[in-house]
C-alpha cells in the first residue's frame, strides 16, 4: 500500500473530460483503490475543482466533486507550516509556479510515495519526502 498524491487536475479529467485524459485518471483511480493505496490530495485541489462549478452555477458538478474529495476515499491535507518551509525551498526554483509548489510541498509533508499530475514540467523536480513525481501518462500503477 502506498501513500499517492493526486493533483488537481486528475480529479477534473475523471469527472469532466470523456476523453483520453478522462479515461486514464479514471483507470489510476481504479489502480490506486484496487491496490488499496492512500490517496491524498491538497486543500488547493478542493478550491481548484470547486471554481468552475460554483462559477457555472453546476450544483451537480459541485457535488460530485464533493462526494469524490470525501473521506475517507481521499484524504484532504492542509498546508500548514512544515509545508510551508517546504514551499519556501521549492520557490527558489522560480520556474515552479506558487499552486504547484503548495501541492509539492503539501505532498512531502505527508511523505508521499508518488505524486501524479499531468504537468510534466514537474517532473524533473526533487522534492525531498516525495519518491516519485510522475505524469499521468507515465505514472507506475
Amino acid at each position: 500500500m502506498s501513500r499517492v498524491f493526486l493533483d488537481s487536475n486528475l480529479f477534473i479529467y475523471q469527472l469532466e473530460d470523456l476523453g483520453p485524459r478522462g479515461h486514464r485518471a479514471n483507470f489510476i483511480f481504479e489502480r490506486l483503490s484496487r491496490r488499496k493505496d492512500t490517496i491524498l490530495t491538497s486543500a488547493l485541489s478542493v478550491g481548484e475543482v470547486l471554481v468552475k462549478p460554483l462559477r457555472t452555477g453546476n450544483r451537480a458538478l459541485e457535488t460530485k466533486y464533493r462526494d469524490l474529495l470525501r473521506e475517507p476515499e481521499v484524504k484532504v491535507l492542509a498546508f500548514d507550516r512544515p509545508a510551508g518551509e517546504i514551499f519556501a525551498r521549492i520557490r527558489r526554483d522560480r520556474a515552479i509556479k506558487a499552486p504547484d509548489a503548495i501541492q509539492l510541498a503539501t505532498a512531502a509533508s505527508a511523505g508521499c510515495d508518488l505524486f501524479i499530475t499531468n504537468d510534466d514540467r514537474l517532473t524533473a523536480a526533487r522534492v525531498p519526502g516525495i519518491q516519485f513525481i510522475a505524469s499521468m501518462e507515465r505514472a507506475p500503477v
